[in-house]
């Protein structure tokens, strides 16, 4: 049996803090887990950011409205899912994700969740730490074969873990840091090397 785990952000939408940081101009927020990869170091770093900016989580929302998939995300996600079974591992959280999900076709998610008071981020709850790479090891345990696949710092565990782990659209650095991993930029390679080891 196999399934396929996917990050979401920057796999099959842009960056939600990027868009944030063009919306409203705040530099800062461009930082990424591709830049950062202490998770709770860049929360932090971000929530002090949006207080210190009295930028409302309703706000956020209102540029996440405006997200779209990225180009060929959706088709990708459709063969996959005629396939084998997919679930999306995101450190993203669920006030965040319900619109994206809508347009992704409402695939399984794990996520976290926000702290918020009235409309501010005040905090963030982690559904539990290395999420991601526990929940490839816990399908493991369940006799799946897993495939994963991710962009970032935040994702490397999950690829460790996995059966078979695959960079998509990383940064050269990580490329660099990481050699182990094979890296591909179109959605293309990666529905081959799936199907290829779904046949294997």
């Amino acid at each position: 049996m196999h399934i396929v785990c996917l990050d979401l952000e920057g796999v099959l939408v842009p960056e939600i803090w990027l868009a944030v940081a063009e919306r409203t101009g705040i530099a800062e927020l461009r930082l990424t887990t591709r830049d950062i990869p202490d998770y709770d170091v860049l929360m932090k770093k971000r929530i002090a950011i949006l207080g210190a900016h009295n930028i409302t989580l309703s706000r956020i929302q209102q540029v996440i409205d405006a997200v779209e998939p990225l180009e060929g995300a959706c088709d990708f996600l459709d063969l996959l899912r005629s396939k084998t079974q997919l679930i999306i591992l995101s450190d993203t959280f669920t006030q965040f994700a319900r619109p994206l999900m809508e347009k992704l076709g409402r695939p399984t998610l794990f996520c976290n969740e926000l702290v918020v008071h009235g409309d501010r981020i005040v905090d963030y709850r982690l559904r539990q730490a290395n999420g991601k790479r526990h929940a490839v090891r816990a399908l493991k345990s369940m006799g799946f074969e897993v495939l994963a696949s991710g962009d970032s710092y935040n994702d490397i565990g999950m690829l460790q873990e996995a059966d078979h782990g695959v960079l998509f659209r990383p940064p050269e650095r990580i490329i660099a840091e990481y050699p182990g991993f094979p890296a591909f930029t179109e959605y293309r390679q990666l529905s081959d090397m799936i199907e290829l080891t779904l046949a294997g």
